[in-house]
């Protein structure tokens, strides 16, 4: 059961981590108003409009996204102070291990991943739907691209799909053709001069002709109009800018699962996203211990050399997992273990100053 020691603890280290990130975010509002204020101007948007369009999502964003630097930050700061008032010291000395003085610091560090983890499950996706929406036509004045041309997906083991362009606003392709296969024999092709969502994989083609190949011979199709469930939705022939961002993590795993068996390129953005969802909100449990560990023990130098390791190895972690992000990107590493590298090497680091903290 949690004592007084631990509720303290357990206080001031939340106390600290929210007030060190309601600071951040602070400025990094006014830096960012700053910035788009012309914007904003020219847009004619009340004040009310840009917070509910734009701020009310901008903050669970970089607040999520700058909560592990922040925690190793609240955590030395608190732990710091602590040694310096020599209250580390009072409770070693009254019989309190080590491991136990952890606690309090590992059950915060827990409820922050739990915030952190649903945050970015769940309530940033949505929120970047509308934040890029918003920055796309105020802020950047982009029009949206409404064709995509030489789309080519497999929708079923044995069936491949072909459209040399679609148009997302009309949910229309031109020069359809889908191939079925048995094994590395073509069985059927169905072409046609346009095709046409309807609703859940129900698609109507226009013009079209099928050819079915029986041995040696060729049985021929033709006709104005044929309805075909195809294994197809408009969301996968559309590339979103930072898509993968702006599903939930359910619909994340679903789009990754599905995308696997169509064959789909360039999962590989999500699939890192997918694992940093994970993994991110872990890693304050990680730099929480090398946090406790690395300021228990009272040094010449005080709060501000402690700070200053904490800030030094904050850097590195986000320099290291956007060098792991790229690299997934761009040279096809498993994003799993592009993603996780970071978190375990952080691990034994940890361990490591841990064994060689205060006893």
């Amino acid at each position: 059961m949690f004592k007084r020691i631990d509720f303290y603890i357990i206080k001031k280290f939340l106390g600290t981590y929210f007030l060190c990130l309601l600071l951040i975010i602070a400025v990094a509002i006014i830096i960012d108003l700053t910035e788009k204020m012309d914007d904003f101007y020219d847009s004619d948007l009340g004040i009310w409009d840009i917070i509910r369009m734009y701020y009310i999502h901008f903050v669970p964003y970089y607040m999520n996204m700058l909560s592990s630097i922040f925690t190793l930050i609240a955590v030395i700061f608190v732990t710091s102070k602590m040694a310096n008032n020599s209250e580390i010291i009072a409770m070693l000395a009254g019989g309190i291990s080590f491991r136990r003085i952890l606690v309090p610091y590992l059950f915060s560090a827990t409820v922050i991943t739990v915030l952190n983890f649903y945050i970015g499950s769940f309530i940033i996706p949505p929120g970047t739907v509308q934040r890029v929406a918003f920055e796309a036509q105020y802020v950047d004045h982009e029009e949206v691209e409404n064709e995509v041309d030489h789309q080519e997906i497999r929708v079923r083991p044995n069936q491949i799909v072909y459209m040399q362009r679609y148009e997302k606003r009309m949910q229309r392709g031109y020069h359809f053709s889908i191939d079925t296969f048995d094994g590395k024999t073509l069985k059927e092709r169905t072409t046609a001069a346009r095709i046409e969502y309807d609703s859940a994989f129900i698609w109507t083609a226009k013009n079209y002709t099928t050819r079915r190949f029986v041995g040696m011979r060729e049985e021929v199709e033709k006709g104005d109009e044929l309805t075909m469930d195809i294994a197809l939705e408009p969301a996968d022939l559309v590339v979103i800018e930072q898509h993968h961002e702006q599903l939930t993590t359910p619909e994340l795993k679903a789009y990754i699962d599905r995308g696997t068996k169509r064959g789909l390129s360039g999962l590989n953005p999500y699939k890192l996203e997918y694992q940093k969802r994970f993994a991110s909100p872990f890693m304050s449990i990680i730099l929480t211990l090398i946090g406790v560990s690395l300021s228990a023990r009272r040094v010449r130098g005080g709060t501000g050399l402690h700070l200053l390791v904490g800030a030094v190895l904050g850097v590195i972690y986000i320099v290291a997992t956007l060098f792991s992000a790229a690299l997934t990107v761009k040279s096809g590493i498993n994003p799993a273990m592009a993603i996780w590298l970071p978190n375990v090497v952080y691990l034994l680091i940890g361990l490591y100053i841990y064994q060689k903290a205060p006893k």
